[in-house]
């Protein structure tokens, strides 16, 4: 079953439901702000994906807190986006070999 991380009211996410929708493709949301992911699995994603592509460095959270960001390594990164999953890039789109995070229509297109 695919799997959509996000919050709700966040335009990304909405734009990446109705296109799920509209494809008539069943998946089940996740609110990762009521159910935040574990550091293991960011861990896994940073691993397959590369810090850049997880963390939001356009969010409100992370221009708030940018300059002590700048400063964490990885792990210490990895465990603030478990804290704050706001600073995690969404939505997230997990399908069997299917990872990908934000919602670029064209990388939906190709997978759906």
């Amino acid at each position: 079953m695919v799997e959509v991380w996000g919050i709700k009211n966040c335009q990304s996410v909405k734009k990446a439901l109705v296109f799920l929708n509209s494809r008539h493709i069943e998946y089940n949301f996740v609110d990762y702000k009521k159910n935040p992911p574990s550091t293991k699995m960011i861990a896994e994603w940073v691993k397959q994906k590369g810090m850049d592509k997880v963390l939001n460095k356009k969010g409100i959270t992370y221009r708030a807190m940018s300059p002590d960001i700048q400063k964490m390594n990885e792990n210490e990164l990895i465990a603030l986006m478990s804290e704050n999953p706001t600073l995690i890039k969404r939505p997230i789109l997990i399908d069997q070999d299917i990872l990908e995070f934000g919602f670029p229509k064209e990388g939906y297109e190709k997978f759906y």
